[in-house]
């Protein structure tokens, strides 16, 4: 009797653990971020395509900034990519698209498919500063002030919600992000 019965329960442990794995992904946005309140990590990376062209991070400063990971590999960041265009449509803010991770001619295949509402693209292609920026998986954003100091970390994709409650209210913007 307990032979026909094990695989059953062997089923719904794993069923339970299952759900107890994916509620504690859901809440992975909770996780806080030791950078937020610190100066983003230095980094001097080629602009996407241009090799040749070199961005360090205090290039970036004067002007609080949003930068947003993402890869062409990330099912997750198309999903972001029509709230990222209403907030780059919206002047709001500069946003700093930083490509990790992923070869030039598949972020570029995907920014002329859906589109490109970053103001600069930069390439991480060893994914070494989005390490140092403590990213965990695409997409994820960080809000910078004008002075290089992060002040807000999104882990996931970016929602209008978000932007209205935490990104705008912290650059001293209120209102939607249509002008």
């Amino acid at each position: 009797m307990i032979g026909r019965l094990l695989p059953i329960i062997i089923f719904v442990l794993l069923g339970i653990l299952l759900a107890a794995g994916l509620k504690i992904a859901d809440q992975k946005s909770d996780l806080p971020s030791p950078l937020v309140g610190r100066q983003m990590p230095a980094f001097s990376l080629p602009l996407l395509g241009q090799e040749d062209v070199i961005v360090n991070s205090d290039d970036l400063l004067g002007e609080p900034i949003l930068i947003n990971f993402w890869a062409s590999w990330c099912v997750t960041c198309r999903v972001e990519h029509p709230v990222i265009e209403e907030l780059a449509a919206s002047g709001a803010l500069k946003i700093i698209g930083l490509n990790f991770r992923d070869e030039t001619e598949d972020a570029q295949a995907w920014l002329r498919q859906f589109g490109n509402p970053y103001t600069m693209i930069i390439q991480d292609y060893s994914g070494r500063t989005s390490i140092d920026f403590g990213v965990y998986a695409a997409p994820e954003s960080f809000l910078v002030d004008e002075k290089g100091t992060i002040v807000y970390k999104q882990l996931g994709a970016l929602t209008p919600e978000a932007i209205e409650q935490e990104i705008l209210p912290r650059i001293g913007k209120q209102g939607s992000m249509a002008r």
